[in-house]
């Protein structure tokens, strides 16, 4: 039997009270009746350089905006690029740690942000990358540490994305292991976490129940069709899942506007994936 969880919403001071400011960026990032969200990260250029989908940015962050993404995530450099004047407004996460694949330790992130320079961009959220079982897993944690310790202090939001890449570590998609990237995210302070999906409903239970912050799910690499994602997304939210955080899968779509309205069914409404991907207009 399947549990839904109960993915707090609203965060609360070390001393129990709450932080306003978080909880009211919070609702920024999550749709304030759902409490999912629909994250659209467009990242991608500090790790691989330019690729499709991230040419013109404005067109890009209009076109899953407009569709119904709750928010979208950038390196601080790329926000000038995507700002626009117009439109519905959306929700803003600032990604504070970066690598290369040009570099011969690319799992290793480093911070090249802070949460002092989201609060300057105007973000209402900030986002780190860890990979545990890294050779460099400690600096990463450091980095975390700091991270959270830095936002508590402003009433930033923080998204961890935790994933499972060592020498040590077989299989990053074992729900075990995701399951213990979650649990590193939630007991380091993280305000939403952001793994893998396990591939299953029952084992990604397990991840959202052992885990008292909302659990959103990566994409990973481009899928082969629109549905096998759709799917995905909506076994994800009936093992308890608080959203997703998709790029690819998003903005190299040729029609990212229909599938954000119709991922936005999904999450929010409770729709099929029949009725999703009516919206989407494929089969």
């Amino acid at each position: 039997m399947i549990i839904q969880a109960e993915n707090p919403y609203r965060v609360s001071n070390e001393d129990g009270t709450m932080h306003i400011g978080k909880t009211i960026r919070m609702e920024r990032i999550f749709n304030r009746n759902t409490k999912k969200c629909i994250v659209v990260p467009m990242d991608h250029g500090v790790s691989v350089g330019p690729m499709a989908g991230l040419e013109n940015m404005t067109k890009t962050v209009s076109e899953v905006a407009e569709g119904g993404a709750d928010a979208v995530l950038l390196h601080k450099g790329l926000i000038r690029c995507g700002h626009r004047k117009a439109g519905r407004d959306v929700g803003l996460i600032m990604h504070l740690s970066s690598s290369t694949d040009l570099s011969p330790h690319p799992n290793r992130k480093t911070l090249t942000a802070s949460v002092e320079d989201a609060m300057k961009h105007g973000a209402d959220g900030v986002s780190i990358h860890v990979n545990l079982g890294d050779p460099d897993e400690a600096s990463m944690l450091a980095d975390f540490g700091k991270v959270v310790r830095d936002a508590s202090d402003w009433g930033m939001p923080v998204l961890a994305m935790v994933y499972g890449r060592g020498p040590k570590i077989a299989n990053s998609l074992d729900p075990k292991v995701i399951a213990h990237c979650a649990r590193v995210g939630v007991e380091l302070g993280a305000d939403v976490v952001k793994v893998l999906y396990t591939g299953d409903v029952d084992s990604f239970n397990y991840v959202v129940e052992t885990c008292c912050v909302p659990v959103i799910i990566a994409g990973g690499p481009k899928m082969d069709t629109t549905r096998d994602f759709v799917k995905m997304v909506k076994d994800s939210i009936t093992a308890g899942g608080a959203g997703l955080s998709v790029g690819r899968n998003i903005f190299q779509h040729p029609r990212p506007r229909l599938l954000s309205s119709a991922l936005a069914g999904v999450v929010h409404e409770g729709l099929s994936v029949d009725e999703a991907m009516a919206i989407v207009g494929e089969d």
